[in-house]
């Protein structure tokens, strides 16, 4: 429904811990008009440079301040992503990604009550590390 906010311009950087590089982050907008509960998020899919990002790998937050796998999303229903919200996603990949332009390609799908079948929006953009 709204593919052009599927991937955010800002916000594509390696995340360092203890002096260590774990992974890296990217910025997403909700696909629908209106905020919904995680639960109500059906996938989230990356590819970065033409490769699956595997599943397991991705951990989504909707305020940057505390994630959940994509399984564990199905059972959160305390914490709403709202319209025009950058939601955060996590992904763990240890030396996180070189400097420099990267492919990206997020497709995020969301379920509605009225809506029998989940829908989902793609985007492709190419993001710089920096």
């Amino acid at each position: 429904m709204f593919d052009n906010y599927v991937l955010s311009d800002g916000g594509f950087k390696n995340v360092e811990k203890n002096g260590e590089i774990i992974g890296y982050v990217l910025k997403t907008r909700i696909t629908y008009y209106r905020g919904i509960p995680l639960s109500m998020i059906e996938d989230i899919q990356l590819k970065v440079d033409g490769e699956q990002v595997p599943r397991e790998k991705i951990r989504f937050s909707p305020d940057g301040e505390i994630f959940f796998s994509l399984d564990e999303m199905w059972t959160v229903t305390t914490y709403k992503w709202e319209y025009g919200q950058e939601g955060v996603i996590f992904v763990a990949h240890e030396g996180g990604l070189p400097q420099g332009k990267h492919e990206i390609t997020l497709t995020q799908g969301v379920r509605v009550s009225y809506i029998p079948v989940p829908f989902f929006g793609t985007n492709t953009k190419v993001l710089e590390i920096v």
